[in-house]
């Protein structure tokens, strides 16, 4: 066994980053002259000292230990979608009085959960600004992503959203993320704002989302789990402008059938109205297009009874060649005409002949041989004085 000493010279620390003139104490041992032949320790110096070279060159230095530790600490955030942003930021909690917005409040205790913070005077404390009598603490979020705008610049804070501190897969696709959304269910089910992208896309193309009376148009977890509903909107901003939009669509449509309204069957309208349970004769008005329809078929305002409109909810077979509906559907030849006729006329109120009007007054009368009923182009029933005095022509 041998005590070798080295010292390092500027050409020997170029790649080891140890400082010049630095002295390297190592012990090596070597093997007697009788296990191996022909060997010395004058033959074996310079391989010791090139593998402790080697090692050396290897070994971490101070800097990169404490950023590899850096990297391991994640810092755990509130996130919010910004307006200002357009996005999901990382957020910022901020306090004031309740009653005179002013920042300088002292809380009587920190918040121990979203309940303190989302619910309005759970906490009280001391107005430092205006001194305040009966103030409690009401706490808001801020965006941390962009420059300070006024006071009343908030944000709204998604709670679901967390840091995945615990390094848990996402249920769908199985990965790790850095953060991720975890659903309010007993068994707190993980998923990756990816994933919960697509899961939000499938249901709105598929229709698929809960109406509830108090939360409205939302979503629970994936795998069913009771009392998951998604209570805040805006964890629906993971998708894209167009779809919120069309989310945003489908929850008022929602929210107007639920309370006993119907939609306009014209195309490119489909205006929510709420009007008289029993009334069955109903116009598209105020930003709507003017169509008056009927109730109960949807068809064109009418007298006397609804008439069956096929609906493409059937399917056929005959042999081996099978008829899906929704296939069909896609397979029509005169659907775009269809579609014009239904936008560009107006049935006759008595026997719903499709009518166009290209000018002139709003008086009409059928064309067909039988009917020949003198209607309102506008109200869409008989023609009266009334009409006469208001709309005739315009």
């Amino acid at each position: 066994m041998h005590l070798v000493t080295h010292r390092f010279s500027k050409h020997d620390r170029k790649n080891s980053n140890i400082g010049e003139h630095s002295i390297l104490h190592a012990i090596k041992i070597v093997q007697s002259s009788s296990a191996v032949s022909g060997s010395s320790a004058e033959n074996e110096s310079p391989l010791v000292e090139q593998s402790l070279l080697n090692r050396i060159e290897n070994l971490p230095i101070k800097g990169e230990i404490e950023e590899n530790k850096a990297a391991k600490i994640r810092r755990v955030h509130f996130y919010v979608y910004c307006s200002t942003c357009s996005g999901i930021k990382v957020g910022k909690l901020r306090v004031c009085c309740s009653v005179c917005q002013d920042g300088a409040f002292t809380v009587s205790r920190d918040p121990c959960g979203w309940k303190d913070v989302l619910t309005p005077q759970q906490i009280p404390g001391t107005c430092e600004g205006n001194d305040c009598r009966d103030a409690f603490a009401e706490f808001f979020f801020k965006c941390a992503e962009h420059p300070y705008v006024s006071e009343n610049d908030r944000s709204v804070v998604l709670p679901l959203l967390r840091t995945n501190t615990k390094d848990v897969s996402c249920l769908a696709c199985t990965e790790i993320s850095e953060v991720v959304l975890v659903f309010s269910c007993e068994s707190s089910h993980v998923t990756c704002l990816d994933c919960f992208r697509s899961y939000c896309q499938s249901r709105l193309n598929e229709r698929n989302f809960v109406h509830d009376p108090i939360l409205g148009y939302t979503l629970p977890c994936p795998v069913g789990c009771t009392g998951s509903l998604i209570e805040e909107a805006h964890h629906f901003k993971v998708m894209d402008d167009v779809d919120y939009n069309r989310y945003q669509r489908f929850a008022t449509e929602e929210f107007v059938l639920s309370a006993g309204g119907v939609l306009c069957p014209q195309p490119g309208c489909g205006m929510g109205i709420l009007a008289e349970r029993d009334c069955k004769r109903i116009q598209c008005q105020m930003l709507g297009c003017g169509f008056v329809f009927c109730r109960e078929c949807l068809q064109g305002s009418h007298l006397g009874d609804c008439q069956l409109v096929a609906n493409g909810n059937c399917e056929s077979n005959n042999g081996n060649y099978s008829v899906n509906a929704a296939r069909a559907a896609q397979a029509r030849w005169e659907e775009d005409s269809e579609t014009t006729i239904k936008i560009i006329t107006k049935p006759c109120p008595k026997c719903r002949t499709p009518t166009e009007r290209d000018g002139g007054c709003m008086h009409m009368q059928c064309t067909r041989s039988s009917c020949h009923y003198e209607w309102c182009w506008v109200c869409q029933t008989g023609w009266t004085r009334d009409c006469m005095g208001s709309h005739w022509f315009g």
